[in-house]
């Protein structure tokens, strides 16, 4: 889903100047790369968990369960 946020004239040039100097495809590119460097969240915690989960199983699935002893 995209939205639309206000900015100053100068916020948007600057976002333009970074987004040619790094070869962002877009602004939301752009945005969400210099938000993860602030964040502090690093590109290869994505798929930290990989390996050390199982894949979906149809047992798996709540209303195949029995809850009601819940």
């Amino acid at each position: 889903m995209a939205t639309t946020i206000q900015v100053k004239d100068e916020t948007i040039r600057l976002l333009e100047a970074l987004k040619q100097s790094t070869d962002a495809r877009s602004y939301d590119e752009v945005l969400r790369e210099l938000l993860a460097e602030k964040l502090g969240v690093k590109g290869d915690m994505f798929g930290v968990d990989r390996g050390k989960i199982s894949r979906f199983r149809e047992e798996d699935r709540l209303e195949d369960r029995d809850v009601s002893s819940r």
